[in-house]
């Protein structure tokens, strides 16, 4: 019996030693957890926190469109998306898709690949800017601190994502708001460079005549 418990006890030795090396093979160093039951352990694991996006994002115009095609008319979302940073970063996009999320995510995605780079001094834009596109028009005038955003309509949506807080503006031509987002994308395009809009002349006051040697008599 002494010679069968031996071996027994070294084939189970073996089956164990065996075992170990199939489960540090699978596993590795990692330790084994245990399992508590069934929807047990769940809150162990450690849920990576989505990377917020540096951009915030609004929609412009949502419209229903259709298609005629040959076995009917096909429907679709179409979604105009505005994004930025409120740092001087802006875009817009234009997406379509056969349901609103689709839309609004091509958009977006659309959006981030038209960024442009707005040029803000003392939180409004540096001179007066008029720009015309297609039956769209619209005129930006700076304004002093506190005065706010005077403007209506995407103009306003667009002029707060970009980061500028004192501004005049004015919608003219057409109410479409596609035509006048684009409209207003390329009026903040054109803005130019300027480091002080409101720098003031100096008046000179007294003219430096040349000096003249009295004539000698």
């Amino acid at each position: 019996m002494s010679d069968e418990k031996k071996v027994s006890e070294k084939k189970e030795k073996q089956s164990s030693a065996a075992s170990q090396a199939v489960a540090d093979s699978v596993y590795g160093d990692k330790p084994k957890r245990e399992y508590r039951g069934r929807g047990r352990g769940r809150s162990d694991r450690r849920q990576k926190e989505a990377p917020r996006d540096e951009f915030e994002q609004r929609i412009l115009d949502l419209a229903r469109v259709t298609r005629v095609m040959a076995g009917g008319k096909r429907m679709n979302f179409r979604a105009c998306v505005v994004i930025g940073d409120r740092k001087g970063k802006i875009g817009i996009g234009l997406g379509k898709g056969a349901d609103v999320t689709i839309a609004v995510n091509k958009a977006v995605n659309k959006a981030k690949k038209n960024l442009i780079t707005v040029n803000i001094v003392n939180e409004t834009i540096p001179h007066e800017v008029s720009q015309k596109t297609g039956a769209a028009k619209i005129i930006l005038k700076p304004a002093g601190t506190g005065k706010g955003i005077i403007a209506g309509g995407v103009a306003r949506m667009i002029l707060e994502l970009a980061g500028i807080k004192n501004v005049t503006s004015k919608q003219l031509g057409t109410n479409n708001k596609v035509n006048n987002a684009r409209c207003t994308i390329e009026a903040l395009k054109s803005l130019k460079n300027i480091s002080n809009p409101k720098a003031k002349k100096v008046a000179v006051t007294e003219e430096q005549a040349p000096v003249v040697a009295p004539a000698s008599k």
